[in-house]
């Protein structure tokens, strides 16, 4: 086998791969994204059957692929109806639940094989696809693989306390084959021919086995303590190389210079605080506090702002901008979508007044210009907006990506705000960062709940503020689950909303899609799906009584033009495909009145403030994340009146996407909705932003699952940088974090 560049015979190569397993088997685990003996050997195994416990059959999930174990209950075989092929029904029980399996054979010497390997009371793995007929759940053609008979009660004993290993498999490469490869690739193994990646020191103050050992452990458990521990050690170890690099790249900024912002006591902050119409939240003191100190010191703040939806982040983050100008510096607010842009220069400008007019008839002497500099800002105004922010004229430049072209420079840029970041890349982030003198502050705004887990895997070391507390003055939303498809339901709701409308106020009606074929693309956050939608879905809730097809803006734009609740209410437009001006131009017409009712995509998610907007109906419920849901639902009830949230879906009412959906009419705490979201999603969803898109990084950490691991590396972690924060004598560690996550995407681990 051959060498890798760490020293090791373990890694290897596709050829070393082909050698092991042949170029059949190689080209099936590439559908694995195995590639080479080490990455056969870290698939780690999902799950583990016993022998004598047998899977819980009910559970199962048309459309899924699923492996079982299971025994067989009987056997019989017919010819099909056209007489040319045989049929073999086999069926299989978990002492509860009974399923089918049905197999198809050309000649018969293949029945009796089937018939011989699966004789009623033999336990067995199945795998295949599951499916519904005829109202019940079938396996059709799965593979097998009866468990061995043991020949005496001693063997009979030992192989029930071994634990039986469940790979991610694929149809064509079922789990036993795995294991089967992995056995070639573990027995040659030996101790001396890895390095191990964990420091000994840290192994030994965890107590966790070497690699090699919990190779043996993970793959070929004696017994549930093996794999439980070895499990414990591989997931320790991708948390300690996260940690690691976090810590190694917070040092290094840290050790950067940045000029220190104190702010004076009388100046534009001083004169905002004084003619705000609200008084400051507990929560936005505290937050603003911590901020203020941050920015008054020689190293750049590097600080994540989280808030519950109509918090008050924008405030916040506008008295830190202040505090810079007060100071001499300007601060630029990156924002993802026009749409969002242009909102936080309305609310801005609103909250400072005159003090956004310098330099203008009738703007106060101690304010500032403010700015908005998006893709659809040309001519004369563009080059006016360049001129402000080079000189300095404009202490707050607003915009999107339009901020990081060349062109755009700073008198003495201080401070950037990115609002929701994780919408943006590393290089959009640095291309910003550059354009100041020194390193500048940096502030990041999101609305989406973190739980303490991600925020310790995913933004690492990076000082985390969170508002909790809600102004006074909102009347707060009710939210209600909706069947689609079942007229009264949908003639009510739409009836509700030209109620609202009557009364003066406003609606939104989100749909997941632009139209039939394309999901919304205007760099709102993904659908956070189920998966497969399956039996639990039928129709998945279409926007019109017995409309079958997927909601979309389009089709129920044109739908609800034809309401009969609605005639004569003004329907308005909005979502990614849009231009700049025909977006703004939706937006305003909605928040003026003269189109009441908004038919838009999740481009309104985040930062959309109409106080008027007191209804919002979601299609298709059943196709976001509960965190999303929660973002959609905080664009209402933002004024003084009440506001109504209809969550629509097809989804069967005791399915697990309405079970979900329900936790929305319980609570509009989104730290307990971000919980709850955390908890249901698959881990991949969580941590792939710090995967930088490696989807073989990180297998086993769950931040759900191994919150005290994630504390006990980021320890560990801190005390190896302050140690030797350059690696120099932890060459593995430092060669793991490089293949975990390569130098070009090191700093997207801190969100930065």
């Amino acid at each position: 086998m051959a060498h890798t560049s760490d020293g090791t015979v373990w890694g290897g190569d596709r050829r070393a791969l082909v050698d092991l397993v042949g170029e059949r088997g190689a080209k099936r685990l590439e559908q694995l994204d195995i590639h080479s003996p080490r990455d056969l050997l870290r698939h780690y195994p999902r799950k583990y059957f016993h022998r004598g416990r047998y899977t819980r059959l009910r559970d199962l999930v048309s459309g899924e692929h699923a492996t079982v174990m299971a025994q067989v209950k009987g056997v019989e075989d017919f010819k099909s109806r056209n007489k040319r092929l045989h049929v073999v029904k086999i069926s299989i029980t978990d002492g509860d639940t009974v399923v089918p399996l049905t197999f198809f054979a050309r000649r018969p010497y293949m029945v009796e094989y089937i018939k011989k390997q699966l004789r009623p009371g033999t336990s067995a793995m199945f795998s295949g696809q599951v499916t519904y007929y005829r109202g019940d759940l079938e396996l059709i053609h799965p593979d097998y693989e009866p468990l061995p008979q043991a020949m005496d009660e001693e063997e009979a004993a030992r192989r029930a306390a071994r634990p039986v290993p469940v790979y991610p498999a694929t149809a064509k490469l079922p789990t036993w084959r795995i294991s089967d490869m992995v056995r070639l690739a573990l027995e040659p193994l030996q101790p001396s021919e890895v390095n191990d990646i964990l420091p000994g020191e840290v192994r030994q103050r965890r107590e966790l086995p070497g690699t090699v050992a919990a190779l043996h452990m993970i793959h070929q458990p004696g017994n549930d303590l093996d794999w439980q521990a070895a499990r414990r050690r591989f997931a320790y170890e991708e948390a300690f190389l996260l940690q690691t690099a976090l810590a190694r790249r917070r040092a290094e900024i840290a050790a950067r210079d940045a000029t220190p912002r104190p702010g004076t006591t009388d100046g534009l902050l001083a004169a905002l605080d004084a003619q705000l119409p609200f008084t400051l939240t507990d929560g936005q003191r505290q937050v603003s506090a911590e901020i203020a100190a941050d920015l008054a010191g020689a190293s750049p703040m590097q600080r994540l702002l989280q808030g519950e939806v109509g918090s008050g982040k924008t405030v916040v983050a506008l008295r830190a901008m202040c505090q810079v100008i007060d100071s001499g510096g300007q601060a630029a607010l990156l924002a993802p979508t026009e749409v969002l842009a242009a909102q936080h220069a309305r609310s801005i400008r609103h909250l400072l007044g005159p003090l956004a007019e310098a330099g203008t008839l009738g703007g106060d002497a101690r304010g500032t210009k403010v700015t908005l500099l998006t893709g659809s800002v040309t001519g004369p105004a563009r080059r006016q907006a360049l001129a402000d922010a080079a000189s300095g004229a404009s202490g707050i430049v607003i915009g999107t990506h339009a901020l990081l072209e060349e062109k755009v420079q700073f008198a003495d840029l201080a401070l950037t705000v990115i609002d929701e970041q994780h919408r943006f890349g590393v290089e959009q982030r640095d291309a910003l960062r550059a354009k100041g003198r020194t390193m500048p502050h940096q502030l990041y705004l999101t609305a989406t709940p973190i739980p303490r887990s991600v925020a310790m895997t995913v933004f690492g070391d990076v000082e985390v503020s969170t508002l909790r507390e809600i102004p006074a003055g909102r009347s707060g939303v009710t939210t209600y689950l909706a069947p689609a498809g079942q007229q009264k339901w949908m003639q009510r709701i739409w009836a509700l909303i030209a109620e609202q409308v009557a009364a003066g106020h406003r609606a939104y009606v989100v749909a997941p899609r632009i139209t039939s074929t394309s999901l919304e693309d205007d760099g709102a956050a993904p659908l956070d799906l189920d998966g497969p939608a399956g039996p639990d879905a039928p129709g998945q809730g279409g926007p019109v009584p017995g409309d079958g097809g997927p909601a979309t803006v389009e089709d129920t734009y044109a739908r609800l033009g034809k309401e009969p609740a609605l005639r004569g209410i003004s329907l308005g437009l909005l979502h990614g495909r849009l231009s700049a001006e025909e977006k703004d131009a939706a937006m305003a017409a909605f928040a003026s009145g003269q189109t009441p009712v908004l038919v838009t995509t999740t481009v309104i998610e985040v930062g959309v403030d109409v106080p008027e907007a007191t209804v919002m109906v979601v299609l298709d419920a059943d196709r976001f994340g509960l965190s999303q849901l929660h973002q959609l639902r905080g664009r209402i009830g933002r004024g003084s009146a009440p506001g109504t949230c209809v969550l629509v879906t097809g989804a069967h009412p005791d399915s697990p996407s309405v079970r979900r959906l329900k936790v929305m009419t319980e609570t509009t705490d989104g730290f307990v909705l971000a919980e709850q979201d955390l908890a249901q999603r698959r881990e991949g969803d969580v941590l792939g932003a710090a995967q930088s898109g490696r989807g073989t990084s990180l297998r086993l950490l769950s931040v759900v699952r191994d919150r005290e691991l994630i504390e006990q590396a980021r320890q560990d972690a801190r005390a190896l940088i302050t140690a030797d924060p350059n690696l120099v004598h932890h060459v593995e560690v430092l060669t793991a974090i490089t293949e975990l996550v390569d130098p070009d995407h090191e700093e997207f681990l801190d969100r930065a």
